[in-house]
């Protein structure tokens, strides 16, 4: 089906955390060239190509993406969420999925599983039906996949 044949199935939120901002310039070797505008754009399309709408946000600050996670159990079918640091100390994002009770798919450009000890441990990774790491921005096509599919 193309996008504009394909049946509306939902909404799905993409959360970005701290310092996703600033993809594009931050650690061109670990992170890449791609911008968050790049990445939105990527995510956005393989949405409307499966026939979802998405919604983006970034923030550097850990309570609006609690708020954006709390605030898509009546708006969202699914969440694709990359929380940069956050991923490794806030057990208030995990706390967070798993009380909306939506399926998510935790994202990571790198592969932090290559990367300092401390980015090895994901307090998401348990409530997240998928984990996609090491992809480069690619893994935001996989996350939509992934729920794609799930959602049937």
């Amino acid at each position: 089906m193309t996008p504009s044949t394909a049946p509306h199935r939902g909404a799905l939120l993409i959360l970005n955390g701290p310092n996703l901002n600033l993809l594009g310039t931050r650690e061109p070797g670990i992170y890449g060239t791609a911008t968050l505008a790049d990445v939105e754009q990527l995510t956005e399309a393989a949405a409307e190509t499966a026939g979802f709408t998405a919604t983006c946000l970034q923030s550097n600050h850990e309570g609006a993406l609690v708020d954006a996670i709390h605030a898509a159990r009546g708006t969202a079918v699914g969440i694709i969420i990359n929380a940069g640091a956050y991923t490794h100390t806030s057990v208030a994002l995990r706390d967070a999925i798993a009380a909306v009770e939506l399926p998510a798919v935790e994202v990571h450009i790198s592969n932090v599983h290559q990367r300092e000890e401390f980015r090895h441990h994901s307090y998401l990774s348990a409530v997240c039906q998928t984990v996609i790491v090491g992809a480069g921005i690619h893994g935001y096509e996989l996350a939509v996949s992934a729920l794609d599919k799930s959602l049937g």
